[in-house]
């Protein structure tokens, strides 16, 4: 999971070491020694530069390699001199390697204003910092990264359940989204997570337009055991969703979850429709399902389904397929609603609950 995302930070780290390494050079040559240090700074500085990238075509440099090593190595000395001492981040030095960061974030398809975003939060967290010489530069620009992440997932996350649980019985969910993206195996999914935690659900086969939507569900209900609101094939939507709240509200029922036809947000007659089941049904919630391997255009389908109709959050699918991971990071910031879910496989527990280190852990390779 998100393998491209982690391949292509290592542009980030390796510009950011880069840089670190050079300004430790400057500093060793441009060190005042101490009154009981020797007076070769400067020539311990160049020669421990030599150790650390030796000129391998020049016959002096395989002849003096080849040689003994003292009991400590140039390189040694001039780590031991400077041990205690760091070098500050100035602006200037984060110029690449910000650059290559931005590059790696657009590449692993994070829309653009998402990219600067996070490379601003980046600059703020690193500029001006004191950084010991002698500490791991590539931990240094992970940790920068994933702190600008964090931060950025956490503006908009919203707790599912504790949303459930407060929310005013029957607590009204609509699905809504593009074809094929997986919407009507996600309301499964999410009815099995409420029934995991003791909720009851009614389930309403909104999605009268596509062939087969109906009996889709009609699956789903009977796996699960649950009550299918259900009225023909090209019926009103909006009608077959008002009566599952009614039955729910008549039987006692915690959670009613609404499909909806596919649809694309230029297709005018579906969106006026989904208009109106939003005003006939009144949702509490109106989620947007896309997958997550559809990248910046599900970005871009969020931002205009919010558009029409304001989505309360979203459910990613496939996530278990991306190696980018960029739309997991840019949906919740592009529509100012957070992601819920993602979904991470083909059966019903498949769904991940959206935890913002949850995912920042698995971009970076740490889980």
């Amino acid at each position: 999971m998100f393998n491209r995302f982690k391949e292509k930070l290592a542009g980030f780290k390796e510009a950011l070491s880069t840089k670190v390494i050079e300004k430790v050079g400057a500093k060793l040559e441009n060190r005042v020694p101490e009154a009981n240090e020797p007076p070769a700074n400067k020539q311990l500085a160049q020669k421990a530069e030599q150790a650390q990238h030796p000129v391998l075509d020049s016959p002096k440099a395989e002849v003096q390699t080849a040689k003994p090593k003292n009991r400590f190595s140039f390189l040694e000395k001039a780590k031991s001199l400077v041990f205690e001492q760091e070098v500050i981040l100035e602006e200037h030095d984060l110029e690449e390697p910000l650059w290559a960061l931005e590059m790696a974030l657009l590449e692993s398809d994070v829309a653009l204003p998402v990219a600067e975003e996070i490379v601003k939060e980046v600059k703020s967290d690193l500029v001006g910092a004191k950084k010991k010489i002698g500490a791991d530069t590539g931990r240094l620009a992970e940790d920068a990264l994933r702190n600008a992440l964090v931060n950025l997932l956490s503006r908009n996350h919203l707790d599912f359940d504790e949303y459930i649980a407060k929310a005013e019985k029957p607590v009204k969910i609509l699905f809504v989204g593009v074809n094929g993206t997986g919407k009507t195996t996600s309301i499964a999914k999410v009815a099995r997570y409420l029934m995991d935690r003791n909720y009851s659900v009614v389930l309403a086969a909104g999605d009268t337009f596509r062939a087969g939507a109906i009996e889709q569900l009609e699956v789903h209900g009977n796996n699960l055991g649950l009550k299918v609101v259900k009225h023909k094939t090209g019926g009103d939507p909006a009608a077959v969703i008002f009566d599952a709240i009614e039955y729910a509200k008549a039987h006692n029922k915690d959670v009613v979850l609404a499909d909806t036809a596919g649809r694309l947000h230029t297709n005018i007659n579906l969106m006026d429709q989904m208009r109106k089941i939003v005003r006939v049904t009144k949702p509490d919630l109106l989620i947007f399902v896309d997958e997550a391997i559809a990248g910046n255009d599900a970005v871009e389908r969020a931002r205009l389904f919010n558009e029409s109709v304001p989505i309360g959050g979203s459910i990613l699918t496939k996530t278990d397929a991306d190696a980018k991971g960029g739309s997991a990071i840019s949906i919740a910031y592009i529509t100012g609603k957070p992601v819920l879910f993602l979904g991470v496989g083909q059966t019903y527990p498949d769904l991940v609950k959206f935890e913002p280190h949850w995912l920042v852990d698995r971009l970076m390779g740490e889980a």
